[in-house]
């Protein structure tokens, strides 16, 4: 398992299976349960380093070398404490019984509450919320749902 495969592709869920089998489900609440509001945040973090790599949006953010290297060793860090020390029973019995690919969709999940917690935040909110006045809520209205206008 090349680790850098596994931690790349954990948030966006590339060829992770649909779904975890007993083992993972377990994987996957240890690791949200044994990470601390902080680590979650240092993923988050490591998230948008690279994310903010990507040419259409390397513009947009001045990420410095030295803070690539501290988001890439702070999530190693994390990365191997949950697999190798506190979640270490877990992860052996899930790559045992479901491979390798139960540790990347753990940690996509991990990645997901991540996220949900930046996503939550109210200056976060305020922001997405800007789209409210370039959309048409009448024509979305149409389509039903509840969706558009009220």
């Amino acid at each position: 398992m090349r680790i850098l495969v596994v931690l790349g592709l954990f948030v966006l869920g590339a060829a992770a299976p649909s779904h975890a089998g007993v083992f993972g489900d377990d994987l996957t609440r240890c690791l949200v349960e044994s990470t601390t509001k902080e680590d979650r945040a240092e993923l988050v973090r490591w998230i948008f380093v690279a994310m903010a790599q990507h040419p259409l949006v390397s513009s947009m953010s001045n990420v410095k070398a030295d803070e690539k290297e501290k988001a890439n060793k702070q999530v190693g860090v994390l990365f191997m404490r949950l697999l190798t020390e506190t979640c270490k029973d877990k992860a052996k019995a899930a790559i045992k019984a479901e491979g390798a690919a139960a540790i990347q969709l753990s940690f996509q999940v991990l990645g997901q509450v991540a996220a949900g917690e930046i996503f939550a935040d109210p200056s976060v909110v305020a922001v997405m919320s800007g789209i409210d006045k370039h959309v048409d809520g009448e024509k979305l209205k149409e389509l039903g749902g509840g969706i558009g206008a009220d």
